[in-house]
């Protein structure tokens, strides 16, 4: 009987964990860039061009990289299998609005499987760009009882500080 009640305990803080985990994340950072916007847009549309100043290209430079369709056009597909820093998955261009924003789909599979909704946006500030890069997704049971302990925000905003850091140098010096 105790045995019974034990495991009953155990479902029922399960069950509570999974009522207050977060649902969703959202994680994303800004920079300015001394570059006009429509430059500046232009060389984001390019999946390829992440290699250039992407943190998890540097994490892993030896890192197998596929591509299918055409770069910097809705459908294309960069997919990528690397160590254990940056595991394995694909990028697809889900929406492009000229001059503005790009939408892609991220599909993780290695170390853990996840979809994101990623997006970069350009505005102008003056003569300068301001670059948001960001990505949103759901937690699902049961992964999500772990964003209780983890936060996504510090996990994945450092890296996406110093990608912007390495856009931002890349950029200016053009």
């Amino acid at each position: 009987m105790i045995v019974l009640y034990i495991l009953l305990a155990i479902i029922i803080l399960i069950a509570i964990l999974a009522i207050i985990a977060p649902k969703t994340y959202h994680v994303h950072r800004s920079v300015i860039i001394n570059r006009p916007t429509h430059e500046v847009f232009e060389y984001l549309k390019y999946l390829k061009n992440q290699d250039e100043w992407s943190p998890w290209a540097r994490k892993d430079p030896d890192m197998v990289k596929t591509f299918t369709g055409t770069d910097g056009e809705i459908g294309f597909v960069s997919k990528w299998e690397g160590n254990k820093h940056v595991g394995s998955g694909e990028q697809e261009i889900t929406e492009i609005f000229e001059g503005k924003r790009i939408e892609s789909q991220l599909r993780f599979f290695k170390p853990w499987k996840s979809i994101s909704n990623a997006f970069m946006v350009v505005e102008p500030v003056g003569e300068e760009t301001e670059v948001t890069w960001g990505f949103d997704g759901e937690n699902k049971f049961p992964s999500s009882i772990f964003m209780l302990f983890m936060n996504m925000d510090k996990m994945i905003g450092k890296d996406f500080e110093e990608g912007l850091v390495y856009l931002k140098e890349r950029l200016e010096k053009r």
